[in-house]
């Protein structure tokens, strides 16, 4: 039950394909069954009617709506936060589920005024099993926490947007999600949330991000996403997201958390990964990972030169 004083929640989740059906009943299953449940649950459906109809006929508990803005998943947000009535939106993805104490603990990180958003801890939960090649400082990959980051409740610059959470009055404020960035279908881009979480702090100087692991959620990691072409594919993305949230924020900003990932948390993955009993592959994953995000970033910046030459003219 709600105290008082307790801000009211609204739990928003997006999707956009009748693929995911099994992983939506269950992500939206596991938000009923909360210890301390969330006042509102808004399903924002991107672009798919029959996924409307199937929605609307077999679920119950949740209030269904339309993408309203450019398709992907930034415009679904968008759509969700815009028609949510609670002063806290949760985000959680329509291939997670959510521990039964997730928006309890949430919510108590909001007893601070100076915190605009709390996020969670996102566990993978592997379809397939994890590859043994696949390094735990790359599970940002597959959209799950990545070992190198906070063990204990702290500020952080960013969420993973699987399972984060805001006071809604600061995003509308904020502008929202930017829509030139955010996946799209199956297309693996991203860095809304960055940039979302970068503007939010421009505006309240002082105020915090809080990152709570015991908030946590599993996602759904598909074997299709257990690849190493996905894998490259993925980290090369994001490298391009990252130059476009670098035009935006400014590439000292937008870098500050990577920096220090490339110089302590990828050294001493690789340090593991060649000592005796290590595993030369999950090395060989590391270096290939930082590659491709680097050359994505780079491709990324070559083509906003490209288009300032070209407005220049």
């Amino acid at each position: 039950m709600r105290t008082a004083t307790e801000p009211s929640l609204t739990v928003i989740v997006c999707t956009y394909t009748l693929d995911r059906w099994d992983d939506l009943r269950a992500a939206i299953g596991s938000v009923l069954a909360q210890r301390r449940p969330a006042d509102e649950i808004v399903l924002v459906v991107d672009h798919c009617p029959e996924l409307v109809a199937r929605a609307a006929a077999e679920l119950t508990g949740v209030r269904i709506v339309e993408n309203r803005e450019r398709q992907g998943l930034s415009g679904a947000r968008n759509t969700g936060t815009d028609t949510a009535h609670g002063d806290v939106v949760a985000f959680l993805d329509d291939d997670a589920v959510a521990d039964p104490d997730w928006t309890e603990r949430l919510l108590a990180g909001y007893r601070d005024p100076r915190v605009l958003g709390v996020g969670g801890l996102v566990r993978p939960a592997w379809e397939t099993g994890r590859p043994r090649w696949f390094p735990p400082e790359f599970y940002w990959v597959v959209g799950c926490s990545y070992r190198g980051l906070p063990e204990r409740p702290a500020p952080v610059r960013n969420f993973i947007g699987a399972n984060m959470s805001f006071r809604r009055s600061e995003i509308l404020a904020a502008g929202g999600f930017r829509t030139d960035l955010g996946r799209v279908g199956t297309r693996p881009l991203g860095c809304e949330e960055t940039e979302l979480c970068l503007r939010l702090a421009d505006r309240r100087p002082g105020a915090l991000l809080y990152y709570e692991p015991a908030a946590a959620v599993r996602h759904h990691v598909p074997g299709g996403r257990a690849t190493w072409s996905y894998f490259r594919s993925r980290c090369y993305a994001e490298g391009l997201s990252k130059a476009t949230v670098a035009r935006h924020a400014g590439r000292r900003r937008a870098l500050a958390s990577e920096r220090g990932y490339l110089r302590s948390t990828v050294p001493s993955a690789l340090v593991r990964a060649l000592s005796p009993g290590g595993v030369l592959t999950e090395a060989l994953a590391l270096v290939a990972g930082v590659g491709s995000t680097v050359l994505g970033y780079g491709v990324g910046q070559a083509h906003a030169a490209l288009r300032r030459r070209a407005g220049a003219r």
